[in-house]
């Protein structure tokens, strides 16, 4: 039944106050549902994305039905040649949306609107040389932006922008960027907001930073720090050849790092590439190898994306390709140790670009390098087990970048 004709249904036989009183409450069911409602038709909540698209310079908004996990595309912002845009990140009051142009050594800032459509804000930003992958820090008021120079001699570096809540403007702080080691790519803030850790492909290394705004100057980590990225004791730390990917838990405890090019002794010599473990050390954000480690699968090749299930049970690791492509391993929640879950690895279609669980943790999500650019699937919660969902992969019109959710 449509909203005018419930309407003259319940305005029949009814006093003029109750007239009025069912009238505005049926217009207003009509505009709750004219103006986006997150839920789905089973009644459980949709979720937006967005996705870099590198060679055409744009940003695609992605809509994720809350039921099913199928993604459908939405708008795209206008191309812009020559930009390549690649790691994003959006404000936590879904505000501004934060994308790296990694071509064109610029940050662009987009307006979010209520239906998640996106309108560029002024012009692009100047960022460091290669500008890569982007976080911003659990308060919501700095962005961190990985720089990675096309010169593979020159150092990689992080950028720090303190952000205007307001307008969304973005201002480096004094001593950005900070020297972050050869071929800095990926980039991790921990839950507690502490400590940053960025991964070096080029030499197997991760460099750590403790992360040290005014507001958390007092903290012991940030002792004697003079500036808002201080070095850990003991950085860059070895994790293994490729170190690309990161993940950390939700207690930020420990950390993962999928070593793309690394070899493996005996029985695994078949295998190339493993995950290093790390325990953190929560007062100085210094690592330590977690025992075991690294851990790799018994079957596959170069895993390079990582993502933990929210309820900290399971660590996935992607690679390109369709075999032995998706790496599932079950955590041990007292030491951090990871142990291959029963039939892992799994050959179904996957990519190296991104992994990703949605914010409610029904769907897992993998970037490749193709215009069927993301792959999804259910997982089983018991088993970490994955099964395609219907009709993935999903096409994104050319090769994505990074992915990022919006609710």
């Amino acid at each position: 039944m449509s909203f005018q004709r419930a309407a003259r249904a319940a305005l029949a036989g009814q006093s003029f106050r109750s007239r009025v009183f069912v009238a505005v409450a049926v217009i207003l069911a009509g505009l709750s549902l004219s103006c986006g409602s997150s839920r789905s038709q089973g009644g459980v909540p949709d979720h937006r994305a967005y996705v870099t698209e590198p060679a055409t310079g744009s940003v695609l908004l992605l809509h994720i039905n809350g039921s099913t996990g199928a993604i459908t595309a939405g708008a795209q912002t206008p191309p812009v040649q020559n930009t390549s845009p690649n790691g994003l990140a959006l404000l936590p009051s879904k505000k501004f949306l934060y994308v790296a142009n990694s071509r064109a050594d610029t940050i662009s800032i987009f307006n979010v609107a209520l239906d998640g459509t996106l309108t560029l804000s002024g012009t692009p930003i100047p960022a460091g040389p290669g500008p890569w992958a982007a976080v911003i820090d659990p308060s919501g008021t700095y962005l961190l932006v990985t720089n990675t120079p096309p010169n593979p001699s020159a150092p990689g570096s992080v950028s720090v922008f303190s952000i205007d809540s307001g307008s969304g403007a973005l201002s480096e702080v004094a001593g950005s960027p900070f020297l972050a080691n050869a071929n800095s790519t990926e980039i991790l803030i921990t839950p507690s907001g502490k400590f940053v850790y960025v991964t070096n492909p080029g030499i197997g290394m991760v460099t750590a930073f403790s992360f040290c705004p005014p507001q958390m100057a007092s903290e012991p980590q940030c002792s004697g720090a003079t500036s808002i990225l201080a070095p850990v004791p003991g950085s860059p730390f070895f994790s293994g050849a490729g170190a690309s990917g990161l993940a950390v838990d939700a207690t930020g405890r420990f950390l993962y790092v999928a070593n793309a090019a690394a070899s493996n002794p005996s029985p695994y010599q078949s295998t190339t590439g493993n995950i290093s473990g790390f325990n953190i050390d929560s007062a100085t954000g210094a690592l330590s190898p977690i025992l075991g480690s690294p851990f790799t699968s018994t079957e596959g090749a170069g895993p390079t994306a990582l993502t933990l299930d929210p309820n900290g049970r399971f660590v996935y690791a992607a690679t390109t390709g369709s075999s032995y492509s998706i790496w599932c391993f079950t955590i041990t929640s007292t030491n951090g140790q990871l142990v291959a879950a029963t039939s892992s690895p799994f050959s179904l279609a996957a990519g190296g670009l991104f992994a990703l669980i949605d914010p409610l943790g029904n769907f897992f999500y993998i970037g490749s390098s193709s215009a069927s650019g993301i792959a999804g699937y259910t997982y089983d919660p018991s088993t970490g087990k994955p099964t395609a969902i219907a009709n993935s992969p999903f096409s994104t019109g050319t090769a994505p970048g990074k992915m990022v959710f919006s609710e």
